[in-house]
């Protein structure tokens, strides 16, 4: 009987997917990144048709969010309805959701203008949100859901293509309390409370990266969530939730 040699080039499904999550998390970051280099080097070029622009305010030397929204503080508010893709990446197998799942984002958001005489403005708002995770556990199919309520505080930079459309690099954190959720083991048919004492704490928080653009009143954005907050009661196994977000809305 022939004896094999153990194939340590082989990966696990939990590596395939913690790999397959992690490069689609490097391609959005890079693209954000390169966008937000990108502007800098032709803002100086544009910036005296920005001036010109029907969303810059000659009364009061301020930018508008959006023509809309003309007045001499440089407020605006909004809506916004989007879908998320989250998982949880542990080192906990039995709390590790490495697939990506499903929710929807429903969020209030208002931002003002924080630098005079310039299209930079700080936003925030409140969201509820679906996150979560699904995978196998010793061949055992379940499945996360974490709703929470979350508080994004972001800076964002508004850059003028022309008077209707402009595109809007966004930068900052994330805030967030669980409020339900389910977990469920679907072999044994089993469900219990997320925020149970022994699974996921309640307070998550992390970095919020993104890039929106608007047409008009009308808003879309890609976000992406990177957890920091350890979501897990176990201090030595951290759990981590990361989300990816497109959502539409409209600024008033």
């Amino acid at each position: 009987m022939l004896n094999r040699e153990p194939n340590h080039n082989r990966h696990t499904p939990f590596d395939i997917r913690f790999y397959k999550n992690e490069n689609m998390k490097k391609i959005f970051l890079s693209a954000i990144f390169g966008i937000v280099l990108l502007i800098p080097a032709s803002a100086q070029n544009n910036g005296r048709n920005n001036r010109n622009n029907r969303s810059y305010n000659n009364n009061s030397n301020r930018y508008n969010f959006n023509r809309w929204t003309n007045n001499d503080l440089g407020i605006y508010y909004g809506l916004r309805l989007g879908l998320g893709l989250s998982h949880i990446n542990s080192d906990d197998k039995s709390l590790d959701g490495g697939d990506n799942q499903s929710g929807l984002n429903l969020g209030f958001v208002a931002g003002m203008q924080v630098a005079y005489d310039t299209p930079i403005f700080l936003e925030s708002g409140l969201y509820y949100t679906e996150k979560g995770g699904k995978g196998y556990n010793s061949d055992k199919k379940f499945t996360y859901n974490l709703n929470y309520l979350e508080l994004p505080i972001v800076m964002k930079y508004q850059y003028f293509i022309n008077d209707d459309v402009a595109i809007q690099p966004f930068a900052g954190g994330y805030f967030a309390y669980g409020i339900g959720g389910r977990i469920k083991n679907y072999s044994d048919r089993e469900a219990e409370d997320s925020f149970s004492g022994s699974k996921f704490r309640r307070f998550d928080g992390g970095l919020r990266l993104g890039c929106g653009i608007s047409f008009q009143n009308i808003y879309m954005d890609m976000t992406y969530d990177i957890g920091l907050a350890n979501i897990s009661h176990d201090t030595f196994d951290a759990s981590h939730n990361g989300c990816f977000y497109i959502n539409l809305g409209v600024n008033f």
